[in-house]
């Protein structure tokens, strides 16, 4: 799969993805990608496993992005999932600020909430008030379950605290939320999966009724059935049903970077110029495996900017 566009994926897990992954995305135009910190689909039990989770978010994962020609960037946060059990979550709030100001985080995030304990609203209102202090934009997650409610109640807490809507991506939407949140002003982000939670051609026609503007397209592609694709592929067919082209380039790339960009760690030209040099090491680690020829030179030459 290739394209002449280019891509910024603002929610995808990489971390559970494979190195042929990173390839694909690259062939088909993603030039940066934003890793959130999740539920890795089993409850932690220790500190450690946070902390040593967050480190290769933003070590190793950004190292192997970058064997690929892919810029990484990551969201740190406590998600709303493994905040209920309170005292793990106590200890893994006093080392978020460490990681929050590490170069290549881009915001506090997946934060918000899943079954709506009162746990979760003590630490989603904690991590607001960290972004708060850290000028950081705030991601949210919004409940698979009651989501119309818990998205609603998530942008109205972060008005609570004194969060501009303009520093706050809400993701995971759909039809029933879309309009709460465009008429907030927050951002309104969408994970496209093959089959669950919102598709490819739903997507389509969420954009023929609102419109490109403060919303964003996204993959969040992890340990589940989902596609690292569902960005480029969501773009093309935004331009086979007949939206204009300007539909696909806000979506997918410049709401993305608009938003995310207010860190003030980003920026286009990290990715303008891609060099890949596979001979290089992650702390003696290499993406390549033994008898591998390893790639040099440009990423770049079969993409053309938009």
């Amino acid at each position: 799969m290739s394209s002449n566009r280019i891509f910024f994926d603002s929610h995808v897990h990489m971390v559970s993805r494979t190195t042929d992954d990173y390839e694909a995305m690259r062939k088909a135009g993603v030039v940066a990608v934003l890793e959130p910190a999740f539920w890795q689909g089993q409850p932690r039990t220790e500190v450690g496993s946070f902390k040593d989770y967050f480190n290769t978010l933003i070590g190793w994962e950004r190292f192997r992005a970058s064997q690929f020609g892919i810029k990484h960037y990551c969201t740190i946060g406590l998600n709303s999932k493994e905040a209920n059990n309170e005292a793990l979550a106590e200890q893994v709030m006093e080392i978020l600020p460490l990681f929050l100001c590490k170069e290549g985080v881009v915001g506090v995030g997946e934060i918000g909430y899943d079954d709506q304990t009162p746990a979760e609203d003590k630490y989603y209102r904690q991590q607001l008030e960290l972004a708060k202090e850290l000028n950081l934009p705030v991601q949210i997650h919004t409940p698979h379950r009651d989501k119309k409610r818990g998205t609603i109640r998530s942008m109205e807490v972060a008005l609570e605290h004194g969060i501009d809507p303009s520093m706050v991506i809400v993701d995971h939407n759909n039809e029933e939320t879309v309009q709460d949140v465009l008429d907030r002003g927050f951002w309104c982000a969408f994970t496209i999966y093959p089959h669950t939670k919102m598709g490819s051609e739903r997507m389509v026609e969420v954009l023929r009724k609102y419109g490109p503007e403060r919303i964003i397209v996204d993959s969040a592609a992890d340990w589940g059935v989902s596609d690292p694709l569902a960005v480029p592929k969501t773009a093309a067919l935004i331009v086979e049903r007949g939206l204009p082209e300007d539909y696909v380039t806000k979506t997918c790339y410049q709401n993305p970077l608009d938003a995310y960009g207010q860190s003030g760690q980003i920026n286009e030209a990290d990715w303008q110029i891609s060099e890949v040099d596979q001979r290089e090491l992650f702390r003696g680690n290499s993406v390549l495996r033994g008898g591998q020829t390893p790639k040099i030179g440009s990423s770049d030459s079969d993409i053309v900017p938009n």
